[in-house]
C-alpha cells in the first residue's frame, strides 16, 4: 500500500497492518486444523475451522478471507467458517478466490473453481443437516440429506446469498444479493430471488 492510500483510506493501511502482526498465529491455526497454507494468501482474522477426521479442506493461491468486522465496508455478522460434517466430506476451493464472512459445510463435497468472489455473509451448505419427516427428526435428528455442490469458474456471488444442497452455479455468471440458489445456473447469467431465476444473459466480452 502506497503512502497516499494509506493516508486517503486509513482504515486499508490498519487492517492491513493487522493482518501483517496476526499473520504467523493464524497461519499456525490452519496448519493445526489439516489445512495447508499456500502462497499469496491474504486473512483478514481468525475464521472458525471445524474439520471432521479423514475429511478434506483444500485452498489455492492467492486466497483472500475477511473475518474482521472493519476490514469490509459491508459490515461481517460473524468469521467465516469452514466446516465438514463426516469423514468423506471434502471442500475444494481454486485459485484467487475471494470471501467475506462466508460460512462453508460440506458432509459430501463442495467445489468452487478459481477466481471466484464470494460476498459478505453468504452461506453455501451442502446438506439439509436434518430429516424433512418429523418422525425421521425423532429417531435420527441429524440424518438430513446431502448432495454436493459445485460453482464454476469467475462466478460472482453477492451478499447474504444461500446456496443449497444439489445446486451448480455454471462458469462466469452473477448470483445477485440476498437470493436463493437450489438447482442449477447456466454459465454466463444474472440470476437474483428466491429461489434464484434468469434475470439476463451477460454479453460476452
Amino acid at each position: 500500500m502506497s503512502l497516499n492510500q494509506a493516508i486517503d483510506t486509513p482504515w486499508k493501511a490498519f487492517n492491513e497492518l493487522r493482518r501483517i502482526a496476526s499473520s504467523p498465529f493464524i497461519r499456525l491455526y490452519f496448519i493445526v486444523h489439516g489445512v495447508s497454507w499456500q502462497p499469496g494468501w491474504r486473512i483478514f482474522g481468525k475464521p472458525l475451522i471445524q474439520k471432521h477426521k479423514g475429511s478434506t479442506i483444500e485452498i489455492g493461491k492467492d486466497f483472500i478471507m475477511r473475518n474482521w468486522l472493519g476490514s469490509n465496508p459491508l459490515g461481517i455478522n460473524h468469521r467465516s467458517v469452514l466446516a465438514t460434517w463426516s469423514a468423506d466430506a471434502v471442500i475444494q476451493i481454486g485459485n484467487h478466490v475471494g470471501i467475506t464472512g462466508v460460512s462453508i459445510v460440506a458432509e459430501s463435497r463442495i467445489i468452487i473453481g478459481d477466481r471466484v468472489r464470494i460476498g459478505a455473509n453468504s452461506t453455501i451448505v451442502d446438506t439439509d443437516f436434518h430429516p424433512i419427516s418429523s418422525l425421521e427428526r425423532q429417531i435420527h435428528p441429524n440424518s438430513g440429506k446431502s448432495e454436493e455442490i459445485i460453482i464454476d469458474d469467475d462466478v460472482f456471488i453477492g451478499m447474504n446469498v444461500l446456496i443449497l444442497k444439489g445446486s451448480r452455479i455454471g462458469k462466469g455468471s452473477v448470483v445477485g444479493a440476498g437470493s436463493v440458489v437450489v438447482g442449477k445456473i447456466p454459465a454466463g447469467v444474472i440470476v437474483a430471488g428466491n429461489p434464484a431465476r434468469i434475470i439476463t444473459e451477460i454479453d460476452a466480452e
